[in-house]
């Protein structure tokens, strides 16, 4: 679940300092570079090498927040079940479902509009979200409240936002140089602060050491931060001297840049450094049609840094004057682009960067396809500043695991560490091409691949028509009708899971038709926006949130929903429900609003196109990081962060199967392709087995990550530190693309790590329930053993499970086939 923002600082000693970055001029949000007449010749007579001596210590300080923010809500991801039974009516007719082909077979543009209608009319619109956002130029457009730079305009605005491999952070007149400038930070991982035991409970990253800082002279405490054009991709955020003056610098800011680029506009750049400069060295002009000046920065700590000056409006050299250790300054009224790099390969980085600066990304565009069980994606970067240069841009692990040959044959030995993603890797280009094969397509409502389907043994058949029949008898009301979305959606989706195995396994059409006769009653509920907190479209921020905030001044009812926490956690059980129920009874998704309504859900958290002004572009999931996203309007130290990989892949699952069901095929083909990246991403950054190379060795070996921040990793949960519960978080719910998500190579490891030899057994609750159900995933044989045995427990299960769909999960896996 995502939390509040609560800091618990530790402050450590720590050698390494901020360094000034330098600022570019260029267009934020166009693509093109303006060249004016000179106006302006400079005459430098500073020497070409420059030497500073520290004459106070540098920053040695970082903030390392080793404590856990305040979690939104409880954090259980289960209410123990409120079990009523009633004398289900049997009604005389069944049901003949007829399962729908895929229609996905191929796909050449999968990132289309789902829809452009406004809410159901059911759905009331409210102007006064909680939260109002600080120097947002324009929210008359769909903003996206879960991307990595939301800090930028929570709260203080002072938190650090991640680009990755660098981070940037408003100083706001803090740090000990009291600068108004934008903070560049890079950290390597022999800076990582690790946790005690082994595996190490956690690694923090420091904040708050400025390697570099972007400020002018204009900026002081008037200084107002302000974002604009904010995209999936990037955002452009200015710092303006005083409210409503002019720019003094902008910087566009977007995922895997190269350069860290600030654009000066008619101001006197001051470039600081905490961590403080030992030299700068100016090394040439780089030939072309406009000049750009190449500065090589070392900085006390030793990392050595590239700066590139290119000026508009000015002829000659721009004099740039190494005051003292903290501080360079440049000419008065610059205008153009000031870009800084790290550089820790020498010559041959020195040449990448240098066939790359002057120009910069300030956007990016989605495309993708599908061929069958082969999906295609690519990011396009948008380009300003020199557009004729090739970008030179950082790829994730999961990225360069799936490039196409044609980004292979881009790829540069130029690699910076990221703070939780690995070691990243430069390309030179303006697009990257990832293939992920071996899509889900395949996969459907029942416990297996479609392709390998398994003969379920009578015996089998037997239990799951039993349990069925027990379990849908319970009153679906008081477990699915709740003050909260999110157990809300798992008691109407753990009926439907039921009805599910009892029609196509149980093959009792009778029985799945009276349970679903309740099932579509309750599901009503909701989409007349009749429960507990009815659902509002929030006009401010554009998306479905619950009431609950609104009607209670809490913003932590419902782990956050009103805020935006969690919302593909929330819905993703209810488009599954709603895909459950319009395969049973196709006519329902043609009565009422039925369908607009869950199309509503989808695209508040997963509207694939920029084009639908509804709601906010991919709003949970991150095509950059390959996964989504849980915190949402919650300022956080450490950034974004998300501890539930099952429920994100099941809310990508919910999606797809919604495709096929209401015959989307873009839908369900996206579904499959972002299910297949979640699966590499997964198993790059939060499922960790032995030979992961990717996370730190100190800490793989707690099996997952825990809580998955930008700036750390804590093997916790908000709601405890049992193991049952670290791991278990990314198991639940198990459905059929948890054995395509958790490979069982892992899923063994983690097994013998954690509750082998009888500890599962040891385990209380519905814990207990979820441990066996995973297990079918590498033993369906004794996992089917413990849902069938006559002495079961049905205090093992929790109030989003079933008995029934775990016997069907196990037997369906091979715990009971012929």
């Amino acid at each position: 679940m995502a939390a509040f923002k609560i800091m618990a600082p530790l402050y450590f000693a720590w050698l390494v300092a901020a360094l000034p970055a330098p600022v570019a001029d260029v267009l934020p949000r166009a693509g093109t570079f303006i060249s004016a007449p000179s106006t302006t010749t400079y005459d430098n007579t500073l020497a070409y090498y420059q030497k500073a001596t520290p004459t106070a210590v540098p920053e040695r300080i970082g903030t390392l927040n080793i404590e856990l923010e305040t979690k939104a809500g409880n954090g259980l991801p289960f209410t123990l079940p409120l079990i009523q039974y009633t004398s289900l009516e049997i009604v005389s007719s069944s049901i003949d479902a007829n399962y729908p082909e895929s229609t996905a077979a191929r796909s050449s543009n999968i990132f289309v509009p789902i829809s452009n209608d406004p809410p159901p009319p059911q759905i009331q619109s409210r102007e006064d979200h909680p939260v109002n956002g600080v120097g947002i130029a324009d929210m008359s457009k769909p903003i996206s409240t879960n991307k990595f730079y939301a800090n930028l305009f929570l709260d203080s605005q002072a938190q650090s936002v991640w680009t990755h491999p660098y981070s940037l952070r408003w100083i706001k007149g803090g740090s000990s140089l009291k600068s108004w400038g934008m903070g560049v930070t890079h950290i390597e991982a022999n800076q990582y602060a690790f946790g005690e035991g082994d595996p190490a409970k956690n690694f923090v990253c420091p904040i708050g050491i400025n390697h570099f800082i972007f400020s002018a002279k204009e900026l002081g405490n008037g200084t107002r931060l302000t974002t604009d054009t904010l995209t999936a991709f990037s955002v452009n955020a200015d710092l303006r001297p005083w409210e409503n003056a002019e720019p003094a610098i902008s910087f566009p800011m977007v995922q895997g840049q190269g350069f860290t680029t600030a654009i000066y506009k008619n101001s006197k750049p001051i470039l600081e450094s905490g961590v403080f400069f030992s030299s700068l060295t100016f090394v040439q002009t780089l030939e072309g049609s406009t000049p750009i000046h190449k500065y090589r920065l070392v900085l006390n700590d030793q990392s050595n840094w590239l700066m590139y000056a290119t000026p508009t409006g000015s002829a000659g050299q721009p004099p740039f004057k190494l005051e003292d250790s903290s501080r360079i300054s440049g000419p008065d009224g610059y205008n153009g682009l000031i870009q800084i790099a790290k550089n820790n390969n020498a010559e041959a980085g020195e040449a990448i960067y240098d066939a790359s600066a002057g120009a910069y990304a300030c956007g990016a565009e989605l495309t993708g396809s599908v061929d069958g069980s082969t999906g295609t994606y690519s990011i396009s970067w948008k380009k300003g500043g020199l557009t004729d240069r090739t970008l030179v841009m950082f790829a994730l692990p999961h990225h360069v695991a799936a490039f196409d040959e044609g980004t292979k044959s881009v790829t540069t030995p130029v690699q910076l560490q990221t703070t939780t993603k690995g070691i990243a890797t430069a390309v030179k280009a303006d697009k990257i091409t990832m293939i992920e094969a071996g899509l889900p397509n395949t996969y459907g409502f029942l416990p297996w691949d479609e392709g390998n389907s398994k003969q379920i043994r009578q015996v089998a058949i037997d239990a799951i028509d039993n349990a069925g029949s027990s379990e849908l008898s319970q009153n679906m009301e008081p477990q699915c009708v709740l003050n909260s979305m999110y157990y809300s959606g798992k008691g109407l989706a753990k009926f439907a899971s039921i009805i599910i195995a009892v029609n196509d396994i149980a093959k009792n059409t009778q029985l799945a038709a009276s349970g679903l006769v309740q099932l579509k009653k309750v599901f009503d509920v909701f989409v007349q926006n009749k429960q507990p907190f009815p659902l509002v479209y929030d006009t401010r921020w554009k998306g479905l949130v619950s009431s609950g905030s609104y009607a209670t001044g809490d913003n932590g009812v419902d782990f956050g929903n009103s805020l935006y926490n969690d919302h593909h956690f929330h819905y993703g059980y209810f488009i599954y429900t709603a895909a459950v129920i319009g395969y049973l009874d196709p006519l329902w998704l043609t009565q009422g609003t039925n369908k607009a309504w869950v199309n509503s859900l989808l695209r508040d958290y997963a509207n694939p196109s920029a084009d639908d002004q509804v709601y906010a572009h991919v709003r949970a999931f991150d095509w950059y990081n390959g996964h989504s996203w849980a915190k949402g309007l919650f300022e956080s130290g450490d950034g974004k962060d998300q501890e539930s990989t099952s429920e994100d892949s099941f809310a990508t699952y919910g999606m797809k199967m919604w495709g096929r069901i209401v015959g989307d095929p873009n839908m369900e083909a996206r579904g499959n392709l972002q299910l297949a990246v979640q699966k590499r991403s997964f198993n790059s950054y939060f499922l960790m087995a032995n030979d992961n190379k990717i996370q730190p060795q100190k800490f793989i070996g707690n099996k997952v990550t825990g809580i998955l921040f930008e700036n750390k990793i804590d093997h916790t949960t908000y709601f405890g530190s049992n193991p049952e519960y670290i791991q278990g978080i990314h198991m639940i719910p198990l459905s059929p693309v948890s054995a395509y998500t958790r490979p069982s190579s892992f899923v063994k490891e983690e097994w013998d790590t954690y509750f082998s030899n009888g500890r599962a057994d040891k385990v209380e609750g519905g814990w207990k329930g979820i441990l066996y159900a995973n297990y079918a995933l590498i033993d369906p044989v004794k996992s089917y053993d413990f849902f069938s045995s006559s002495n079961f427990d049905v205090g093992g299960l929790d109030g989003g499970a079933s008995r029934t769909w775990y016997l069907a999960l196990a037997a369906g896996l091979g715990g009971s086939v012929a």
